[in-house]
């Protein structure tokens, strides 16, 4: 038995719901068994409190502005001096850096083959836990990934454990201090986390988790941006000025983006047990609720008569959020939402000081470099999956369309 909600209100309500548990994910086991996204109850809300350490406000500015700049300078660096670029390649190779960070993998050489091989590893791990969207072989998409999470271990995960055990080796003999460990989701595990929960094939399930989390959604939500961006601003000249001068105007564009393209444009939850929901009725144990993100983000009683077009200037209700529930609410809302969408104004808001998040800041650095679709080699959806992500985009950089 399977029910559907859009309505925004009552989406809200299930979503908060502690009897409706994650079940999107159920075809994706191969890498999403018991990972902090597909935990419930009690489990879920121990894995979250452990981790959540790494995911902190203070934290998400400084990475913004200081090590994702220099991330994103280093890595665009050769698709600049050729002149053009293909922007899902691109963004799975920039926001596939930050994830690392974050959950722990370290790339010590930082070359193109590492990050090639990095980038072929975590495409197979998002294709895994999307499975439920993917119109290849189901069978074959678990065999690949398998084999993917068999190769990230000594390739990446392995050496980066070892290098953190090492490390919390030489704390725990007064060698080194609490600032010299690093701040990520690997070592929070290893020196907090309870062996018998964590074996080695969990460990690695949910670092790939993380990993395929962060690049796969960050990635296709920052080619949606540029798309809706920059079709907005050859259709609107005076705010493709705005979007150059005013970064906080830039940002306000970037979440009428991602109210238009959430990651996952439904969300599925199962009743663990006999369940009243408003909108659904009484549902017995096992009944899985469709909560349909895309339909209500596009509520025209909520964002307008026009709410399924682009529109950065329409009005916001009162409580509500710009990018609607794309982040999703409650204990399993994105952990890493001020980090991709930055935090939204409530005022009066110095952009010099503002946190953007990394979308705008890639957006503004793509703009800025004179980007543009390829005009020779249009770009094209996805083919095997459901999911409605571009599959190839090209562009180019074009002199004459730089910022100063």
């Amino acid at each position: 038995m399977t029910v559907r909600l859009a309505d925004p209100a009552r989406i809200a309500a299930a979503l908060c719901h502690p009897d409706l548990e994650q079940a999107l994910y159920d075809e994706g086991r191969v890498i999403m068994q018991d990972v902090l996204l597909t935990l419930h109850g009690e489990a879920h809300r121990k894995r979250r409190l452990l981790e959540f350490g790494v995911f902190r406000r203070n934290f998400f500015r400084y990475y913004e502005q200081g090590v994702f700049m220099a991330t994103l300078d280093e890595t665009i660096a050769p698709d600049l001096a050729a002149g053009r670029s293909e922007l899902v390649d691109l963004g799975y190779r920039v926001t596939m850096n930050i994830t690392a960070d974050f959950a722990g993998v370290d790339r010590p050489a930082r070359s193109p083959e590492e990050t090639a091989e990095l980038r072929r590893l975590v495409a197979i791990f998002s294709e895994g836990a999307t499975l439920i969207h993917s119109t290849r072989d189901k069978e074959a998409v678990r065999a690949e990934v398998r084999a993917a999470l068999d190769a990230f271990g000594p390739a990446f995960l392995d050496p980066s454990i070892a290098r953190r055990r090492a490390l919390l080796a030489r704390l725990a003999a007064g060698e080194i201090g609490e600032d010299d460990l690093p701040r990520d989701v690997l070592t929070v595990i290893l020196r907090h986390g309870d062996p018998e929960e964590f074996t080695p094939e969990m460990i690695r399930r949910e670092i790939a988790f993380y990993l395929q989390a962060g690049a796969h959604s960050t990635a296709n939500s920052t080619i949606h941006a540029f798309h809706d961006l920059a079709t907005w601003a050859e259709a609107h000249p005076e705010d493709g000025a705005r979007m150059r001068a005013d970064p906080l105007f830039l940002q306000r564009c970037v979440h009428e983006s991602l109210r238009l393209h959430p990651a996952s444009p439904v969300s599925l939850r199962r009743a663990v047990c006999p369940v009243a929901l408003e909108g659904a009725g009484d549902l017995p144990a096992g009944a899985l609720v469709a909560l349909d993100l895309a339909a209500a983000n596009r509520d025209p009683s909520v964002f307008g008569a026009d709410a399924d077009r682009f529109n950065p200037h329409r009005a916001i209700p009162a409580g509500q959020m710009p990018f609607g529930l794309t982040f999703g609410i409650g204990t399993h809302s994105c952990l890493g939402r001020d980090l991709d969408g930055g935090v939204v104004p409530k005022g009066p808001a110095d952009p010099a000081n503002h946190q953007l998040g990394t979308i705008t800041r890639f957006i503004a650095r793509l703009l800025a470099a004179g980007a543009r679709p390829d005009p020779g080699d249009p770009p094209r959806r996805a083919e095997h999956t459901e999911r409605p992500n571009w599959g190839r985009y090209p562009i180019v950089f074009d002199p004459a369309r730089r910022w100063a």
